[in-house]
């Protein structure tokens, strides 16, 4: 491992160059307008996986954008590790909130990352992670210390659901056939207290209309003895959590699983700090479900959040109208065992039970995905913990994050493989979010610690 990590450290400077280049291209899978910068950007990765040493790299079709795939396989009697990543970002928006353009890379020093941090979409999520793995994999090929079989995969439509990876996935079983998948798309509680993510939550979205009168109607002429569908979609929503932070839909926790007192306490070992979050967000109070903890909040139990609401007039100036419609776009986060398909029923039934005789609604299911959980007694979450111990030098506690990647669901159903999510970005990264970033420290701690997952998980 030496001559692995000396290779690394020689050659820092080059990785975040490379990287640069990978950042400047605008691969915003969301808009039609960068179709060609999405294209290019699966090129690009085609390329760097080639020059790090992968065989038999495609650029594989889809109904959408492509998938990226290559492979070492040095020997067939060894286990094989699916790398997971994705080479499309977030839109950019709102632009003038960023302090740079934001396909304009650059490192500046921060509070939390005195080495300085790289600054651009992308950076965390998840160029800057899964480019961590092919730095990795060049390493290992340079100093001939690739100890096990190794598969890539890169999508280009993780931003928009991935849209196209489930079909790719069953069409292509035998191509993508592994023991363990190895995923860089979540983050670690601190860089003082290093973690290896071992459960991520589902996810049911949804949009809602409520319809009143047949048009837009004046307000002065109307005002008062008309149902506002604004008004009424606002009560709707404010209905669906009450004053303990509790969902009241109905049926809504009936599958939520019940965690072990000794597992809560195991979790907030993680030192929940109220007063350092509520800094770091700029909020003087929180809120949340009564009875559970900030950490046990945002991971081990179900959330519901209307994520944005419009109708009416909103340009410049005045105009005096009450809407004939009203919209809201709500999303719920899951817990083991509910699923996608159960809460979005539920939801629907009980967002028509509420809603009053003077409007109609409407109920449009969006994406989906399955909650996760990697067990902390399993050879992968033990080969991650011992490479990330190793590699930090501090002890690695396990972490169930509140956010959702559906695909881990989907990879152990159809593969037959548990995915490890060996994540390096921080939650204050602000990813999805102006002036996205991702330390250096983070980046090259990721490059060393994972060729120490290989030659732990091949052990």
């Amino acid at each position: 491992m030496q001559e692995t990590l000396n290779y690394i450290n020689e050659n820092k400077q080059r990785f975040v160059d490379e990287l640069f280049e990978l950042l400047r291209i605008p691969s915003i899978s969301a808009d039609p307008a960068y179709k060609d910068d999405v294209l290019k950007c699966a090129d690009v990765c085609a390329e760097h996986l080639k020059n790090a040493g992968a065989d038999n790299v495609e650029i594989c079709e889809t109904k959408g954008y492509p998938i990226v795939f290559g492979e070492k396989i040095i020997d067939t009697n060894l286990p094989t590790v699916l790398v997971y990543g994705h080479y499309d970002v977030q839109p950019a928006d709102p632009l003038e909130l960023w302090r740079k353009p934001p396909f304009e890379p650059y490192i500046e020093k921060t509070e939390l990352h005195p080495d300085g941090a790289i600054f651009a979409r992308g950076a965390a999520d998840d160029k800057g992670q899964f480019f961590m793995h092919l730095k990795a994999f060049e390493a290992m090929m340079r100093t001939n210390t690739l100890p096990c079989n190794v598969k890539f995969i890169l999508e280009g439509e993780e931003e928009v659901g991935s849209v196209s990876l489930g079909d790719f996935v069953n069409e292509n079983k035998e191509k993508l056939s592994c023991d363990c998948i190895l995923i860089s798309d979540t983050h670690i509680y601190s860089n003082e207290q290093p973690t290896v993510t071992t459960g991520l939550r589902g996810l049911s979205y949804v949009e809602v209309e409520v319809e009143g009168p047949n048009r837009d109607l004046h307000s002065g002429l109307y005002g008062g003895a008309v149902p506002n569908p604004i008004h009424v979609l606002s009560r709707m929503i404010a209905n669906l959590i009450d004053e303990d932070g509790h969902i009241t839909i109905d049926g809504f926790y009936d599958n939520v699983e019940i965690v072990s007192d000794a597992d809560r306490a195991e979790m907030n070992k993680l030192k929940d700090n109220p007063e350092e979050f509520k800094k770091s967000i700029g909020l003087s109070n929180i809120e949340g479900e009564k009875g559970y903890t900030t950490l046990e909040r945002a991971s081990i139990r179900p959330t519901l959040d209307c994520n944005g609401i419009w109708g009416g007039y909103t340009g410049e100036g005045a105009k005096t109208v009450i809407p004939s419609k009203a919209f809201a776009k709500i999303s719920m986060r899951l817990v083991p065992y509910q699923t996608p398909e159960e809460i979005t029923e539920k939801f629907t039934k009980y967002f028509e039970k509420i809603a009053p005789d003077t409007v109609k609604v409407k109920v449009t299911p969006h994406h989906g995905g399955m909650p996760y959980v990697l067990q902390s007694d399993t050879k992968e979450f033990l080969a991650a913990k011992k490479a990330m111990e190793t590699a930090f030098g501090k002890e690695v506690l396990p972490y169930r994050s509140g956010g959702s990647i559906p695909i881990t669901a989907m990879f152990e159903k159809v593969l037959g493989a548990k995915s490890v999510l060996m994540g390096f970005g921080l939650d204050s990264d602000a990813i999805h979010s102006p002036n996205e970033h991702y330390g250096l420290f983070n980046f090259y701690k990721g490059i060393e610690s994972i060729p120490l997952f290989f030659e732990n998980y091949s052990k």
